[in-house]
């Protein structure tokens, strides 16, 4: 027998009873879907024994990490309806891309066209996965005969992303015969399943998930053409590069081809830039330039870059913070925990900006405010601005595509930007590189570098920044006239040497540990690069430092 405590209550239960049962014991007393265990500090999947006394708390489908796990038994439970639906030996790739609001976008290669018929019976499969409630088991595997497992099942992605591997040993999953490698924690069987749903969606397909804030619906689905299309330039770009996975980067970086690499990425980058510029230009009596997304897009270096864009055109582009035209502190409002909310509109005195925007469209000359975050108020140093023929203001600000910010302001003088860092490259086919964690790594490593904030700090203050993003950036981004997606390919392995020391500095008994171990993780995956070989105009340089502008 073995001792388990459970919010203070000791209990006694078999040796090597599985957590999933005391988990269902437990259950009734959580309104989401228990996913996961916490043995003594440590995060435990369902399918584990208890051999020892213990410490035990639950983790829902509503926390980030539950949440996490429920994607990724989705997932798997998708690509083996696929295989089951269309045939092993005829499916050739199953790679879920990207994450488009709740779906995941999956690109299913074989030599058919994936048709609506297709990918109905791929949802059929699904459930009847679910109704069975299969079991997934795990087994950890020495990676040679893990690898040997991959090459069986033509997984050469996976073969390529272990070749790197450090560790002697590897996890495999089995699902009914199916084996699979998924970076992260799993649910014990398909029968944990209850919310999904897929659909066709140009040529790929869906997997739609319920948020973690609403774990038991399913939202209708929204398409988001401008955002769909930005996404599938930059995977287009990673296969153009031969880069589609962390393995083929990995491969790049030992073969000694990283230096042309590099350079290849930022020229399509620039050249997206100029793209964007050429735009401007010829829709004609453009004056105000708003460049909108969320934290650490690159927003600054990308305005920089525009600007000089600008410029080959004959315009000249003069750069403005919407920030600087936040109120002044006590003025600003509090959220529900009476924090300040420095990311909601009424933080910015609106009606100032656009009264003094609509006066430099009339010639005039304004006096431009700059704001003094340490005094917490809105100053004037004779910043003095007045706009000829070919000047035009380049306006950098989370609010910029928010109609509200800029309602007084004519449609005809504006031009609209949303940009961000959409990750586009996977770990491998199946496991997805989440957008927000490569933008947490550049906030991490910026903060650290200009700001002496630590680690920990950058990740407790994280799920905040991401609700005001999911509030007042987000709706607004299909409005955009252009996107751009700042994401370079090789960046990761460029903060991977940034970001490791500041993350072993968040010690066992903070509650960010786990994030911080997660993310440790992951960055194992990666080969380092030398930062040196980064231009000193790339937007990676707005984190790492040694940019040649002033951000």
């Amino acid at each position: 027998m073995v001792t388990i405590t459970i919010n203070g209550e000791r209990k006694q239960y078999p040796r090597g009873t599985r957590y999933e049962e005391i988990a269902k014991e437990y259950q009734p007393s959580y309104k989401d879907m228990v996913a996961l265990v916490i043995e003594n500090g440590k995060i435990r999947e369902l399918i584990k024994p208890a051999n020892k006394n213990c410490e035990l708390s639950f983790l829902t489908i509503r926390n980030d990490i539950g949440h996490k796990t429920y994607v990724r038994t989705a997932i798997m439970t998708m690509v083996k309806a696929v295989y089951d639906v269309l045939g092993r030996d005829k499916v050739k790739k199953v790679k879920v891309e990207f994450a488009i609001g709740q779906g995941y976008y999956c690109l299913v290669k074989m030599d058919e066209k994936l048709t609506d018929r297709h990918v109905k019976q791929i949802g059929r499969r699904m459930n009847e996965l679910v109704e069975l409630d299969l079991p997934i088991t795990k087994k950890s595997y020495p990676i040679d005969d893990a690898m040997e497992i991959f090459h069986n099942n033509n997984m050469a992605d996976k073969e390529k992303l272990f070749r790197y591997r450090r560790s002697s040993f590897v996890n495999v999953y089995c699902l009914d015969g199916y084996y699979d490698y998924y970076y992260g924690y799993m649910l014990p069987s398909t029968g944990y399943l209850k919310y999904f749903d897929v659909m066709h969606y140009e040529s790929g397909m869906l997997l739609l998930i319920p948020s973690a804030q609403a774990p038991d619906k399913i939202d209708y689905f929204e398409p988001k053409e401008k955002f769909f299309h930005t996404l599938m330039t930059s995977a287009n770009w990673g296969e153009m590069m031969g880069i589609d996975s962390v393995g083929d980067l990995n491969d790049s970086i030992c073969e000694g081809q990283i230096h042309d690499m590099i350079l290849v990425q930022e020229a399509l980058q620039e050249r997206r830039i100029g793209e964007i510029a050429k735009d401007i230009v010829d829709k004609g009596n453009v004056k105000f330039v708003l460049i909108a997304g969320p934290s650490s897009s690159g927003k600054t270096t990308f305005s920089h870059r525009l600007s000089i864009q600008l410029r080959t055109y004959g315009l000249i582009p003069h750069p403005i913070a919407l920030d600087d035209y936040f109120v002044n502190r006590e003025d600003t409002p509090r959220d529900e925990h009476g924090n300040y909310n420095f990311e909601c509109l009424e933080a910015i005195d609106i009606k100032k900006f656009n009264e003094d925007m609509n006066l430099l469209l009339k010639g005039e000359t304004v006096e431009l405010p700059q704001f003094n975050f340490k005094l917490g108020k809105r100053e004037y140093h004779g910043n003095y601005k007045k706009l000829g023929p070919e000047d035009v203001l380049v306006i950098e600000g989370i609010h910029g595509l928010n109609p509200a910010a800029t309602r007084f302001m004519p449609d005809e003088n504006k031009f609209k930007i949303y940009i961000s860092a959409l990750t586009s490259i996977n770990i491998d086919e199946h496991n997805r590189i989440p957008t927000t964690d490569g933008r947490l790594l550049r906030r991490m490593v910026r903060d650290a570098r200009t700001r002496g904030t630590c680690a920990r700090r950058t990740i407790e203050m994280w799920p905040s920044v991401r609700r005001g993003e999911e509030q007042y950036i987000f709706p607004y981004q299909e409005s955009a006239d252009e996107m751009f997606n700042s994401v370079l390919i090789y960046e990761l392995a460029v903060l991977k040497q940034y970001a490791e020391p500041l993350l072993f500095g968040i010690k066992k008994d903070e509650p960010e540990y786990y994030e911080a171990k997660r993310l440790l993780k992951f960055l194992e995956y990666f080969q380092g690069i030398d930062s040196k070989n980064v231009p000193s105009n790339s937007i990676c340089r707005e984190f790492i430092g040694g940019s040649y502008f002033n951000v």
